[in-house]
């Protein structure tokens, strides 16, 4: 199976909710969003988030979106008012996700 990066097969949106980010992927295709709800797990954007998410990270589906919504708590390094980090607000959060790369069937692939 070929490893394509996730914005090949995916769209995403991202923002914030006080110290938490949220990211949005939205699949292109329903087949997609079925290959995402068994490969894009919780763990897996934890650990692509590891460094600076220090909470949990929360999966919720969105079938008739086609689309997976993280929340990824105390993330933020306290929120846009009190972080010193560089993206405060999380906007950056979706573009990296879909730089992760996944092996995707080649059936799938648009």
């Amino acid at each position: 199976m070929p490893r394509v990066q996730l914005g090949e097969i995916a769209l995403a949106r991202s923002g914030d909710k006080g110290n938490n980010s949220n990211i949005g992927v939205i699949a292109r295709t329903p087949a997609l969003y079925d290959f995402l709800k068994r490969e894009l797990t919780s763990e897996i954007v934890k650990q692509l988030f590891r460094e600076i998410c220090k909470g949990e990270v929360t999966r919720y589906e969105l079938p008739n979106l086609h689309s997976l919504n993280f929340v990824l708590r105390d993330s933020l390094g306290g929120g846009g008012t009190r972080s010193l980090i560089t993206d405060p607000q999380g906007k950056v959060h979706g573009a990296a996700l879909l730089h992760m790369e996944l092996e995707v069937p080649t059936d799938l692939l648009p």
